[in-house]
């Protein structure tokens, strides 16, 4: 294989096939390949939303301008080709009606906005406190290829790779596999682990954490400073007893070699030696000094002034037109992205209810561990990096550690400490930003409305009541510690403490605290306060809220994310999975259209480029509900959406837009010359509920 066809950027996404061909019937197969391709790739610019309450655009840009310039960042944009000539030409190929004239307007801006420099002010009318950062790429690497001298290499799971292409660096927890000899401040290859069709049907990458990576389809895997492995001594020893071999290697077929073809995503600098790598849980492994996408990373870059945000989000907090001393409801709130944009439109001024469910899901969590490397997680978690290249006793160490100790605390402090910052994650945003309007709850969205045959004491806990939280979270959290110190203090002897304070039920105040409270105590002293009493405090808990009671609510609702770029696999959604995610989403407008009151306003959006998840649950809430009606959006820089209906094998037909509606939504193509993720728009104006 020519090594400029192996080493180089060059993806194919993968799909389920019953799930292609109705994106091929949907999009036509020319667009959607189109599509496929744009979402294997990053965009060509980053977008910025400036806090406008504590600074201005211009202020931010010269600010950035330095970071940039001492990062040492160089710009080399591959041109950003904006004509509407091209996105006629990219939707001709569909069997779906669509028009471009709409959203003409918003490229042109877009293409004005980017003649400005490397740092520009949007020039769309409305988003003027929106800063676009530019990137290049895609770039060619020379990875120094030579015939049996491969490049040394890291792989790197697909989550992990999708971020490196957003501008992160390789953190520990995403290295899948390493070459045999790698040490630290080796230059090395980076390519990333997609998942194959396995042998049962589904889907695996087949690569296990710690493989030894050998460069060349067959060849020699050196035993340097991987002596240490057990299995490779065993063999180093049956090749001297056996076969006089010499140890130094041993011939071998390296099955994940053609996998790898097409999918190096950049060179960088190891931090650390291979047994480094595959010892510690978190730093960074790989620093990136070539990327096949240069786009300038803003992590911790002005806290409290800017706001990494996708455009068609920024879009969607001005589509709902929050007004001064207004109540809105975000329904799905976490991360709180669009929460903080409308508490910035209304200048900080009536209150935002903020809303998400947090409950522990382990298949988040393993997946979180995987792709980010986690700062707040202790030491003594260095279970989830088992060292593989250890002793045999070590091994066995390990492995009684996991089952006799680790898996059943871990999990549940995972769950603790990860998952329900879902919330809390919004109430920090929003003091960083120093908002003070934003209340936030933990509420499944499926019950956002408070039953009427509740107590007057359930009633009470709906949304009547304004959770301040952001303004006393400091002492609160400050309160909350000292509680749990007294606390552990007293019970420091656990037998002791329990036999003074078992209440007998007859009148006296004391109270019965468990051994497991005690213990609990004890290592929330130890190991500090944890996120749940950290800035941001604790998440009002909410039984719902009242009918009417919103004047506007926002339903950026889960969807499948497959709009989300770059993406590297698709392959998980099926048709029914699809089908499932539009069931939800209808439950959750259902929610949404109870607690709006007549006259008010529902914006729903979502990530994703499946009409099933769009513009069928449009289709679903204007024949459900008579007094609804689509409103226009501004501004609107989105293209129509989509006509027509898709009849699938199984006889069930999917109805989506009718003529006159496309021009009232906005959807985001992600393979249009705007450049942005795949995303959709559509605001309902909600008359009188009693027709």
């Amino acid at each position: 294989m020519d090594p400029s066809e192996r080493y180089c950027y060059n993806p194919v996404l993968r799909w389920n096939p019953e799930v292609e061909d109705y994106f091929i019937k949907a999009y036509g197969p020319q667009h959607f390949s189109r599509i496929s391709k744009a979402l294997t790739r990053p965009s060509c610019y980053s977008c910025i939303r400036v806090n406008t309450l504590n600074t201005t655009s211009d202020a931010v840009i010269e600010k950035l301008q330095g970071i940039i310039q001492n990062s040492g960042f160089q710009n080399g944009v591959n041109g950003i080709n904006l004509n509407k000539t091209e996105l006629k030409d990219s939707l001709n190929d569909s069997n779906i009606k669509v028009e471009v004239g709409e959203s003409e307007h918003g490229m042109n801006a877009l293409k004005g906005s980017f003649e400005n420099g490397t740092i520009s002010k949007c020039q769309i009318p409305g988003l003027e406190y929106v800063v676009f950062v530019k990137g290049s790429g895609p770039h060619t690497i020379d990875y120094d290829y030579a015939p049996e001298r491969p490049p040394k290499e890291v792989i790197v799971s697909r989550k992990c790779a999708e971020a490196v292409l957003r501008g992160a660096q390789v953190f520990v927890p995403g290295v899948m596999a390493c070459s045999a000899h790698v040490e630290k401040g080796d230059l090395v290859a980076v390519s990333v682990a997609v998942e194959q069709p396995g042998v049962d049907g589904g889907w695996a990458t087949g690569i296990t954490r710690g493989t030894v990576l050998q460069g060349l389809q067959t060849g020699k895997i050196y035993f340097v400073s991987e002596s240490r492995l057990i299995t490779m001594l065993i063999i180093s020893i049956i090749s001297l007893l056996l076969a006089g071999a010499d140890p130094s290697y041993y011939n071998v077929v390296d099955p994940h070699y053609l996998e790898r073809s097409g999918l190096y995503i950049g060179q960088g600098t190891t931090m650390m030696s291979r047994a480094g790598i595959f010892r510690v849980l978190q730093g960074i492994a790989v620093d990136m000094n070539s990327r096949i996408f240069n786009l300038p990373s803003f992590h911790d870059v002005l806290e409290g002034e800017i706001f990494l945000q996708n455009l068609p989000s920024i879009v969607t907090a001005h589509a709902l037109d929050p007004q001064k001393g207004e109540r809105i409801l975000d329904m799905c709130a976490a991360p709180g992205g669009k929460t903080t944009a409308i508490a910035i439109l209304m200048r900080d001024e009536g209150e935002v209810v903020a809303v998400d469910r947090s409950h522990n899901k382990y298949a988040d969590i393993m997946e979180r561990i995987d792709s980010v490397q986690l700062d707040e997680t202790k030491k003594d978690s260095r279970l989830w990096a088992l060292d593989r290249s250890g002793s045999l006793y070590r091994l066995i160490f390990w492995l009684f550690y996991f089952l006799f100790a680790a898996i059943p605390n871990r999990i549940c402090e995972l769950g603790l400490a990860i998952l329900p910052t879902l919330v809390q994650n919004i109430q920090k945003l929003a003091a960083e930003m120093g908002l003070k309007c934003i209340n936030t709850y933990k509420l499944d969205a499926l019950k956002a409305v408070c039953r009427r045959n509740e107590s007057n004491g359930m009633s009470a806990l709906c949304s009547d009541k304004i959770n301040s939280c952001t303004n006393i979270q400091n002492s609160d959290s400050l309160r909350l510690h000292e509680e749990v110190s007294s606390t552990t203090v007293e019970g420091l002897d656990a037998d002791t403490t329990c036999k003074e304070t078992v209440s007998n039920g007859k009148g006296n105040d004391r109270t019965y605290i468990s051994k497991a409270d005690i213990r609990k105590n004890m290592r929330r002293m130890r190991n500090g306060p944890g996120r749940n009493q950290c800035l941001g405090g604790r998440a009002e808990p909410s039984k719902g809220f009242s009918p009417n009671s919103f004047d506007r609510v926002l339903l950026d609702a889960p969807c499948s994310a497959l709009g989300l770029r770059p993406r590297l696999f698709s392959g998980e959604e099926t048709v029914n999975s699809l089908r499932s995610h539009g069931k939800y989403q209808r439950r959750m407008f259902d929610q949404a259209v109870q607690l709006v009151r007549p006259g008010g306003v529902i914006v729903y959006s979502t990530c994703t480029i499946n009409p099933g998840e769009n513009e069928a649950l449009v289709r679903y809430a204007l024949d459900t509900y008579k007094y609804l009606s689509l409103a226009p959006q501004n501004p609107r820089i989105g293209g129509p959406g989509l006509v027509g209906c898709c009849e699938f094998p199984d006889g069930y037909v999917e109805e989506w837009l009718r003529p006159g509606e496309e021009e009232l939504v906005q959807r985001f193509d992600p393979s249009s010359p705007l450049d942005t993720i795949g995303f959709f728009i559509a605001k309902f104006s909600v008359g009188s509920k009693e027709v």
